[in-house]
């Protein structure tokens, strides 16, 4: 069985959709709290594949975040091991980062349902086969980061060019969230640090119209979910094999 570490950087930042698809490819999960002053990150060694999950921190906030720091570390380590790794949002940002890429606030914050475009840089990749032109994905996020050198860019959209990365052949930036439910959608925005996010946004963000679109989408996503995660899993185990 693959064991997968599972890091995560808020309670409610978690699998969702990947989980089930996840345990169904044979991986055994491995929770980990990066957040926990205590945590001791494991060696690369007793993993076989890693999901960097999203958060409310900024890469750049090491400061008021320490525990950011040691988290790209071991980042810099499982990439220069070439384990499977992919980050969802902050863990893309972390990523880009572990990769040598600068991560900056982006031109505007991208919460709710948004267009993504799919790459030239995508034909072929296993984990994006099933992505049409332009899909309608769930974003949170106000930050950004540049394409890291020798990525290929897999996605885009007008607000932010970099929307999903793949570096060599199994690591994976994606900044949007493909893991979301409804359930979840409507337990992030009753979670008071993503409250308040929303009220200082006010006026540009409609919590309600983003909940009413979610029935809309989240069928599609979901299928998007299930396969990035099969595919992902099956990079786990060519790698192993």
């Amino acid at each position: 069985m693959s064991r997968l570490l599972v890091i995560q950087h808020v309670p409610h930042e978690r699998l969702g959709t990947f989980e089930a698809a996840f345990k169904q490819a044979g991986c055994a999960l491995r929770p980990f709290n990066a957040a926990d002053p205590k945590a001791v990150w494991p060696s690369p060694e007793a993993l076989d594949g890693i999901i960097v999950m999203g958060g409310p921190q900024s890469v750049y906030e090491q400061a008021t975040h320490p525990f950011l720091k040691p988290e790209l570390a071991f980042l810099k380590r499982v990439v220069a091991e070439e384990l499977p790794v992919l980050g969802v949002c902050l863990g893309a940002q972390l990523l880009a980062a572990a990769l040598g890429a600068s991560v900056t606030k982006a031109p505007q914050k991208e919460i709710g349902w948004y267009p993504v475009m799919r790459e030239p840089g995508a034909d072929g990749d296993p984990l994006f086969e099933p992505f049409g032109s332009t899909e309608t994905v769930f974003q949170w996020h106000g930050d950004t980061f540049a394409l890291p050198k020798g990525a290929v860019r897999l996605a885009g959209s007008p607000v932010c060019p970099e929307q999903g990365f793949r570096y060599q052949d199994r690591i994976y930036g994606l900044q949007f969230h493909l893991e979301v439910t409804e359930a979840i959608v409507r337990a992030w925005m009753r979670t008071p640090v993503n409250r308040a996010e929303l009220k200082s946004l006010r006026g540009i963000i409609d919590p309600l119209a983003v909940r009413r679109q979610s029935p809309q989408h989240v069928v599609r996503l979901q299928a998007l979910a299930r396969h990035v995660a099969r595919a992902f899993a099956e990079q786990i185990v060519s790698r192993r094999s």
